[in-house]
């Protein structure tokens, strides 16, 4: 669904008015130290995974989600890399936003690349000396950090340790993505709210 219905129902009052939304980026390594990336619909150009979150959602969660959603691969938070804030957007049909951006580290864990959505043309793999071209300005930006933090991280490129993000930024639990009967969120599971910074 490229449009939340949280942010259909907004745009209902607010027109094409300027929102201010939290997003979230994927940077999805494969065991190969290859990127996942997708070629974006709306503008024909490479991309991490990325989306907005939903009403309540943990960053985290999210990621996961939109990984699974967008490319049909399963994948788990390493670490958190980056929070940023975009530049206002401009979208085809007039909608303005801006976002601030969490962005993570993730291993592929399962699955397999395909277009899981109308957000995107193409889903494929690249060795991070090999991306793709075009490529958009904010996935270049969001690469680099990712990348520049594995090598002072001494990893020789590789990242090994699963769940190092800070608690708060970790899925719920080991069974995280599987449906939670309590909640009827399937995916979506909810984890305590973060303890304040």
């Amino acid at each position: 669904m490229p449009i939340p219905d949280f942010v259909a129902d907004l745009r209902a009052h607010v027109g094409h008015d300027p929102l201010w939304l939290s997003g979230v980026s994927a940077i999805v390594l494969g065991d190969d130290g290859r990127i996942l990336l997708t070629r974006r619909a709306d503008n024909g150009k490479w991309a991490v995974v990325s989306g907005i979150l939903e009403p309540g959602e943990q960053p985290a969660v999210a990621a996961v989600r939109e990984v699974a959603e967008e490319t049909g691969v399963d994948a788990e938070v390493l670490r958190l890399t980056s929070v940023d804030v975009t530049e206002p957007i401009t979208y085809p049909n007039g909608d303005v936003a801006q976002y601030l951006d969490v962005s993570f580290v993730m291993r592929a864990t399962g699955g397999s690349a395909r277009v899981g959505d109308d957000e995107n043309l193409e889903v494929a793999w690249f060795a991070p000396d090999n991306l793709p071209t075009p490529l958009t300005a904010t996935s270049a930006l969001r690469l680099e950090k990712a990348l520049a933090d594995r090598l002072k991280r001494g990893s020789g490129g590789r990242d090994t340790a699963p769940n190092s993000a800070p608690a708060e930024c970790r899925p719920p639990s080991a069974t995280f993505g599987q449906s939670d009967a309590s909640t009827g969120y399937g995916s979506r599971t909810r984890s305590p709210s973060p303890r304040p910074l």
